[in-house]
């Protein structure tokens, strides 16, 4: 940004996931230095700028129209894990006296950008409290649960943030990671499971890669869209090397970070992403899942033995099947 310009939107909060480089955010209560694998979140009439201290910087942005994010409920988890609060920070105050520069003010308002024109710099908060501010969260802090027996807990144990919806059970917008984490469940296929979703599925990749994705079209800086109820799953790669692999306790994403915004709307997908960037793997579906093969084979009854000799019929019928008593 230019260095008498700042930003807002009045839409929506912004979450913002880098994925390359460093963001040096200066709000109007202060200022927050955000890096890959750390987000931030700017809520709705927040006035910011933004300096890129180490050169070209990438990544992603959620922008929620409606409500807040916050925690999830943790039901019977209890009172810690996942995300914990404490983790969460905050900027402390840090203010110009500055009242005879012009400063161009961008706002986002209704989808659209506006510009206005001040004569003194909005960054003069010198000091502030209460419950509405930017923060940011590193998401090497997130404390990770799991099935420790059998079978997969719901994907909804690896959410960061939420922004529930008026439907119970379902949200505007989810913000989910995949972290490194051990998994020992016996007798389950460890990969997610194919599935179809209530809720559309935005999946990033900040590093590293992602262990329901082997073969190679998701990358670093790439991302999928499964919307309202598309069926998908784990790649053919994937399938068969955990359809064959010995159910030892396993760490999986290593040196890897991805992440899904999950939400019960559809997501569009303008014509710059579809056609314009030349970046849609084209093939997807064909190295994804063409490749799978059906392997189930419906058990065929065996003849039952119980190693007791026949006995002919009579007309008291099976005297092998009669009471005995004595």
């Amino acid at each position: 940004m230019e260095a008498h310009e700042a930003f807002y939107s009045a839409d929506g909060d912004f979450l913002i996931v880098p994925q390359h480089g460093v963001l040096d955010i200066r709000t109007e209560l202060g200022r927050i230095l955000v890096r890959p694998n750390e987000i931030c979140v700017i809520p709705r009439g927040i006035k910011y700028r933004v300096t890129l201290p180490e050169g070209p910087v990438r990544g992603y942005i959620l922008e929620l129209y409606q409500g807040h994010f916050e925690l999830p409920e943790l039901g019977p988890i209890g009172s810690n894990c996942l995300a914990n609060a404490r983790d969460f920070q905050a900027p402390i105050a840090d203010f110009d006296e500055d009242t005879d520069s012009e400063w161009h003010v961008l706002c986002k308002f209704a989808g659209h950008l506006f510009q206005a024109k001040q004569t003194h710099t909005p960054f003069d908060v010198v000091a502030w409290h209460g419950l509405y501010y930017p923060y940011k969260y590193d998401l090497g802090r997130f404390n990770t649960m799991g099935s420790v027996s059998y079978d997969h807990p719901d994907p909804s144990i690896y959410t960061v943030l939420t922004a529930q919806s008026d439907t119970p059970g379902t949200a505007i917008a989810d913000f989910v990671i995949f972290p490194p984490r051990w998994l020992v469940a016996e007798n389950t296929f460890r990969p997610p499971w194919y599935h179809r979703n209530t809720m559309s599925e935005f999946m990033g990749l900040i590093q590293g890669q992602y262990d329901a994705k082997t073969g190679g079209g998701f990358q670093p800086a790439g991302a999928s869209l499964h919307n309202v109820m598309s069926g998908h799953g784990p790649d053919a790669s994937t399938h068969e090397k955990a359809s064959n692999a010995e159910l030892q306790p396993h760490k999986v994403g290593e040196g890897s970070m991805a992440f899904m915004f999950e939400s019960c709307l559809m997501v569009g997908v303008t014509d710059w992403g579809l056609k314009k960037c030349k970046k849609v793997q084209e093939d997807y579906n064909a190295e994804s899942w063409e490749p799978l093969k059906p392997h189930f084979k419906r058990p065929t009854p065996k003849k039952i033995e119980n190693g007791v000799a026949s006995v002919k019929s009579s007309a008291a019928g099976d005297q092998a099947q009669l009471p005995h008593y004595t």
